[in-house]
């Protein structure tokens, strides 16, 4: 059997919209929830600080393949309850995994503010609200934008570990051409689509970090 290079390459785009769907999907609900895990592993109620920084931990410590793996396959074999959805299996551990990783650095840059601004909004009259959202938040986002775009740019590349419960993203579109058609350059021709996706990436962060630079750090 024989394929053409257009038919190649229109599987392998099909599969890099699964790539690209999984990254946005992860991206949307893994930023806010690192924000709320990031409260949470500086509040000043102990036992919610303690068992926040334990889940991170765990989280960060366990590969995210093993993790795919536990969110995709526990529910059926524990609770009787498979999962429907290979894709929603695999966004949940990404979601759950970038968001413990978000988290610490977003705790990283409101603990680098310092507390002397925190006083000069209470002097302004500002509530805790206003202080956070309009003074703190802002200069939060300039000084976690370099560690975000690195944790971001990984994401693009761990996409590819949604292969391992057959999700068809464009390295198993690949592969699944090479098992079919007996050729290899598909396989190497995936990394065509990662290197302009995260050249995108740093164009974009580039344009962030240069429209952020009138914040001091």
């Amino acid at each position: 059997m024989t394929i053409t290079f257009s038919q190649v390459l229109i599987q392998l785009l099909q599969g890099f919209g699964t790539t690209c769907l999984l990254f946005a999907l992860t991206l949307v609900m893994a930023l806010p929830l690192g924000l709320i895990i990031s409260f949470g592993s500086m509040s000043k109620f102990k036992p919610l600080k303690i068992l926040t920084k334990v889940f991170i931990w765990i989280i960060r410590g366990a590969p995210l393949m093993l993790q795919v793996i536990i969110v995709f396959y526990v529910p059926g074999l524990v609770f009787n309850s498979p999962m429907k959805s290979r894709l929603t299996a695999v966004v949940i551990a990404f979601v759950i995994n970038y968001a413990c990783y978000f988290s610490e650095i977003f705790r990283a840059g409101i603990e680098s503010i310092s507390h002397g601004q925190y006083e000069a909004g209470k002097v302004l009259g500002m509530t805790k609200s206003q202080i956070f959202f309009k003074v703190i938040l802002k200069q939060v986002i300039k000084r976690t934008v370099p560690p975000m775009s690195n944790e971001i740019t990984t994401l693009v590349k761990d996409t590819a570990l949604a292969r391992v419960i057959m999700v068809g993203e464009v390295i198993k579109a690949a592969q699944d051409i090479t098992a079919v058609y007996g050729i290899i350059w598909p396989l190497f021709f995936t990394g065509v689509f990662y290197l302009i996706f995260v050249g995108i990436l740093t164009l974009v962060f580039g344009a962030i970090e240069k429209k952020l630079s009138y914040f001091k750090a």
